[in-house]
């Protein structure tokens, strides 16, 4: 199968950007299948439902959330509803967050696993993400039903996403991390067969502090005093992701590489 992941997309000019580009990779690459952080599509705060139909109608398959979910308040009601909107897997069972933190989707009579999860290091303490994904994973093992999975990991530390990028080496498709939306140059297919990369990047304007208004946060970082509310900046954007084919056999990978299209870094687009 031939996957797309795009790391966080941060307000209008990383949906802008998302929304110009996607119809062609789809076409170029032949993707069966992608999926997109949105936990800031909305103004850098969160996901709307009109957002996320935004998104599904440019080619997004499945959208998934992370620290920002509940931000805007009208998702409680939309994500129960919406199977290709999901929230990371491990919140604690007392919590009763609606939702869920993976799904199989059907693609032409093959599966496709994604499963979300959320780190604990510099992050909100939530409840163990290893064991959330080892059990995500153990309800729809690759080969025996899923023909494909990807793990989308938002969190902080890099060397919690590569710990579990280890931990679940030869078991899925692809482990990318989000969350801090800059991209890592370690685009590898781990000795297992999984393919990794510990941060996507992010779809919006990279002339910015991680998708928001330079000029903002760089006051707010200097004077550390309260001021004005972080937006995201609005100039030209980058969508950044990875591009994953999968053996059919096996569902591991067999390539890997950078998708970066747009401005603000430079481009890497995957020979078709």
């Amino acid at each position: 199968m031939r996957l797309a992941f795009f790391g966080d997309i941060v307000g209008r000019a990383g949906r802008k950007v998302l929304g110009e580009h996607l119809p062609g990779l789809r076409d170029r690459l032949r993707l069966d299948f992608v999926v997109a952080n949105g936990e800031n599509a909305a103004g850098g705060f969160g996901i709307t439902e009109a957002i996320c139909n935004e998104l599904f109608d440019c080619g997004v398959d499945c959208i998934t959330l992370g620290n920002h979910a509940w931000d805007q308040r009208d998702i409680m009601g939309v994500i129960d509803r919406e199977p290709r909107l999901l929230r990371v897997s491990n919140y604690p069972p007392l919590t009763h967050a609606p939702g869920r933190g993976a799904n199989l989707f059907d693609v032409k009579g093959r599966q496709v696993l994604v499963v979300s999860v959320m780190g604990r290091l510099f992050m909100d303490p939530l409840d163990c993400p290893y064991s959330a994904v080892d059990r995500e994973v153990a309800a729809a093992p690759l080969r025996e039903v899923a023909d494909a999975i990807i793990v989308d990991v938002h969190a902080e530390a890099s060397g919690e996403k590569q710990g579990i990028g280890h931990f679940l080496d030869g078991r899925v498709s692809l482990v990318v991390g989000s969350h801090t939306h800059v991209p890592t140059a370690d685009t590898r297919i781990l000795p297992g067969g999984t393919a990794f990369q510990t941060d996507a990047g992010m779809c919006g304007d990279y002339d910015s502090v991680i998708g928001m208004n330079k000029t903002i946060s760089v006051a707010r970082q200097s004077v550390r005093m309260p001021g004005q509310r972080h937006e995201p900046a609005d100039g030209p954007g980058m969508a950044c992701g990875v591009f994953v084919e999968t053996d059919p056999r096996t569902g591991l990978a067999t390539r890997i590489a950078p998708i970066r299209v747009g401005t603000g870094l430079p481009s890497a687009i995957p020979a078709a």
